[in-house]
């Protein structure tokens, strides 16, 4: 799978842990940032990486910051983008069977890097249940997004 992945100096442990996980595993990895731990203002690199999704260049993506609430707010901003904040392994499932998300963030305070790629595995490999009420849902929120 192709994947991108972008951070802020919050999360930049953490996402340099996921990419060495995900390369082991056998995906091609783009790291859109940032790059060491100096402060930087997360939109930077979040939004590319969405875009990169978005445009269906990559297949999902992954963002992170401290608490992970900034980042997944920022992708949320890009349309086309259905980015869930996860801390748990059900809604790692749940965000993918019922909700389709191309993207997911972490925060690397709020979580372990053994538990974060635990759920990455499970959200990697859920597929969407394209149940009619969970599609119906989804094409709402697509019809409303290309509107406003």
């Amino acid at each position: 799978m192709k994947l991108a992945i972008g951070c802020d100096h919050g999360g930049f442990d953490l996402k340099t842990d996921l990419i060495a996980h995900l390369k082991e595993q056998g995906h091609e990895v783009k790291d859109f940032g940032c790059y060491d731990k100096s402060s930087i203002d997360y939109p930077d690199y979040v939004f590319p990486t969405a875009e990169g999704v978005a445009s269906g260049e990559y297949d999902r993506g992954i963002v992170i910051c401290t608490t992970g609430i900034g980042v997944s707010i920022s992708a949320n901003k890009v349309h086309g983008i259905r980015c869930a904040l996860i801390s748990d392994e059900y809604s790692a499932k749940m965000t993918r069977d019922h909700n389709d998300t191309n993207m997911i963030a972490f925060g690397a305070n709020v979580t372990t890097t053994v538990r974060a790629k635990e759920m990455l595995d499970i959200w990697l490999n859920e597929p969407f249940s394209h149940g009619e009420r969970h599609q119906r849902r989804i094409d709402k929120i697509s019809a409303y997004e290309k509107t406003h």
